[in-house]
């Protein structure tokens, strides 16, 4: 399905209601498979996460387990089921998902005495594990690899005996995700501490029921500050459920949107976004090594305001469900943009939109959809397989029809 965007502008006032944080959903459905009595509440309504709740169901076994897309179920699910004793399955997952390296994380599993095999090409899915009982507790791995590797370990590490001594080597890369983990962690009782690159987690004995109300996604708040930076002065949209103290390191954009012209305010578990003046900025400057699902977002805002962006730890985005750097580059330049990239940077000077009705391509990714849609308040653009914000976001077009888009399937 391929979608139109009308040139248009946004109601002045609109309320959004914005699902569970995928990462946060994703991390607990894995802690309340291994500890029964937690329950949760406001999950994300995701593929992502509905494919974790499928792979998560126990199952008559041998088990082909197929996460499609869903990079942060691979890697939670490999360590997950590398502890199910006596259980065993293949995982595997779509034709890019078989792409994106695995190795790091089997590698840092086997350390602990699991069982894992390569169906195809080593280093890479589909994988077969063994689950077993893992009675070794320490494991070393480089600091600047996807912390979706390492929550995975941190994840599991209640449920081994000896709990886990994780060493990172080198520089960390996205600590706020792994600061989610812990706290989540710790939100259900477990005992844990990061100290420089060692990171401790105790086992888990005895744990009381918790119930537990998942923070509405950050990343998807980006493409609603996006919208309101390229609206007129005065637009306002409130979305729920947000926290001041959040737990995702997304929570940036609050800061970083200041500079493009939104005013963020917190109020009753609610974020009021509103377009409080112009930007009076050339450039934008920013390491996004702590945030790096953000950086599509930006760089297309900033090319609608016609200012310039230098954006850099961007390395993980070249191994995601499509490489986010070239892809930005090859649509951004397709509306008139002077961009280039490297391999952990971008960069894109003062242009302007000066093509109109252009067919942006998707990749298989949801960020990209929802990154170039907010560009529809400049021009008629056309979103090639619009339903790949299923991924994450499956209510967006409705959302952005709420708000005032024109939005026309076509």
């Amino acid at each position: 399905m391929n979608i139109k965007l009308q040139q248009s502008q946004t109601n002045q006032k609109s309320e959004i209601k914005v699902t569970g944080s995928k990462s946060e959903t994703n991390r607990l459905l894995l802690l309340q498979a291994l500890f029964s009595d937690i329950s949760l509440e406001n999950t994300s309504n995701s593929d992502d996460s509905e494919v974790m709740i499928k792979a998560l169901i126990q199952n008559p076994e041998p088990e082909i387990i197929d996460i499609h897309h869903a990079g942060t179920a691979m890697r939670f699910l490999t360590a997950y089921f590398a502890t199910q004793e006596n259980r065993e399955v293949i995982i595997t997952g779509s034709p890019r998902m078989k792409e994106r390296p695995i190795k790091i994380l089997v590698e840092a599993l086997q350390q602990l005495g699991a069982t894992i095999s390569y169906e195809e090409n080593q280093g890479f899915p589909p994988i077969k594990i063994k689950g077993k009982k893992l009675s070794k507790n320490k494991v070393s791995l480089p600091a600047d690899v996807s912390s979706q590797y390492i929550s995975a370990l941190l994840l599991i590490a209640p449920k081994l005996e000896n709990g886990l001594e994780l060493n990172l080597e080198g520089k960390i890369t996205s600590i706020p995700y792994i600061k989610m983990t812990l706290a989540l962690l710790n939100e259900i009782g477990v005992e844990t501490s990061f100290d420089g690159n060692e990171i401790n987690v105790k086992q888990l004995i005895t744990h009381n029921s918790k119930l537990i109300t998942v923070e509405s996604d950050w990343s998807s708040a980006s493409y609603f500050y996006s919208i309101v930076a390229l609206s007129e002065i005065g637009t306002e949209i409130k979305l729920s459920s947000y926290k001041e103290n959040s737990l995702q390191g997304d929570s940036v954009l609050a800061e970083i949107y200041t500079d493009l012209g939104v005013e963020t305010r917190f109020e009753n578990n609610q974020i009021t976004l509103s377009k409080s003046g112009n930007t009076n900025l050339q450039s934008v400057i920013l390491d996004l090594n702590q945030a790096p699902d953000i950086a599509q977002t930006i760089a297309v805002t900033c090319f609608g305001l016609g200012i310039g962006c230098h954006l850099t730890g961007l390395h993980t985005l070249k191994i995601k469900e499509t490489d986010r750097l070239e892809a930005l580059r090859i649509e951004l330049q397709k509306l008139g943009a002077d961009i280039t990239v490297t391999n952990d940077s971008l960069t894109l000077k003062i242009s302007s939109v000066t093509e109109r009705n252009v067919a942006i391509n998707t990749y298989n990714d949801h960020r990209m959809a929802m990154a170039f849609a907010p560009l529809a308040l400049i021009t008629d653009i056309v979103i090639n397989d619009a339903e790949v914000v299923s991924k994450s976001f499956p209510d967006f077009w409705n959302d952005l029809k709420q708000i005032g888009f024109k939005v026309e399937k076509l």
